[in-house]
C-alpha cells in the first residue's frame, strides 16, 4: 500500500466532514441506477472500491444485498461508515487497503463499483494493475461499474491531479477482458454549488479468461 496516498486520505477524513468533501452526496444516484438495471441476485458477493464513508453501501443493504464488501485507503472513513450503520455494520465486510495492491478472492465477486478511485490513478501502470485486479476478482460474467471525472470535469480534487475519461477511453482500457453494456453522463452538483461532470461505463467481464 502506498503509505503517502494512504496518510493523503487519512487526513481528509479526518479533518474534513462530509458536507466539506466535493464529490459527497446523500445517496449515489446514477451508480444505483445503473446497478438496479443490472438486477444482480442479492445473495451474490459485491465490493464497493474506495467507497470510504458513502452511503452506497446503506442503499445495497436496503436492497436487500447481504454479502457486501467496502474497500478504501482509509481507515477514518471506514469507521466512520461503520459508526453510521450502527448494527447493520456487521453484515458488511470492511477491507482496509489500495486498490491496485490489495489481495482479494479471485473469480469471487459479481459487482465491482467504483466512483471514487479510477480518476486518481494518473499513471497507465496504476491504470493496467487496477484492470489486472478488477479483471482477477469479478466472476464470468460479473459486472463492473465505474464512475470518473469525464473530459469536462475537474482536473485537480482534493489537492491531487486527475485522470479525466470518455466511456470510450474507459471501453478501451479495460479491454480485452470487459464488453461494454452501458454508459452515461452525470453532472455532479458539489456541496460548494459546482457542477463536476462524470462518465460512468458498466462493463461485462468475459468468459475467455482474458485479462487475468
Amino acid at each position: 500500500m502506498s503509505e503517502g496516498r494512504q496518510q493523503h486520505w487519512e487526513t481528509v477524513y479526518r479533518d474534513k466532514e462530509e458536507g466539506e468533501t466535493s464529490w459527497f452526496r446523500p445517496h449515489l444516484d446514477e451508480s444505483l441506477r445503473l446497478i438496479d438495471a443490472l438486477d444482480v441476485p442479492h445473495g451474490q458477493p459485491v465490493i464497493d472500491v474506495g467507497g470510504g464513508r458513502a452511503t452506497l453501501v446503506d442503499d445495497l443493504l436496503a436492497r436487500g444485498f447481504h454479502d457486501v464488501s467496502v474497500l478504501d485507503l482509509s481507515a477514518n472513513a471506514l469507521a466512520e461508515a461503520r459508526r453510521r450503520l450502527g448494527a447493520r455494520s456487521e453484515r458488511v465486510h470492511w477491507i482496509v487497503g489500495d486498490a491496485i495492491q490489495v489481495e482479494l478472492p479471485v473469480a469471487h465477486y459479481a459487482l465491482w463499483h467504483d466512483r471514487a478511485v479510477f480518476h486518481f490513478l494518473v499513471e497507465p501502470g496504476e491504470q493496467a494493475r487496477y484492470v489486472t485486479t478488477a479483471a482477477r476478482v469479478l466472476r464470468t460474467g460479473g459486472h463492473l461499474v465505474v464512475g470518473c471525472f469525464a473530459p469536462d470535469g475537474p482536473e485537480r480534487c482534493s489537492g491531487l491531479p486527475v485522470a479525466r475519461h470518455s466511456a470510450d477511453d474507459l471501453i478501451k482500457l479495460f479491454a480485452p477482458a470487459f464488453d461494454p453494456v452501458a454508459q452515461s453522463r452525470e453532472l455532479h452538483r458539489t456541496p460548494a454549488g459546482r457542477d463536476q461532470a462524470f462518465t460512468y461505463v458498466v462493463l461485462r467481464r468475459r468468459d475467455d479468461g482474458t485479462g487475468l
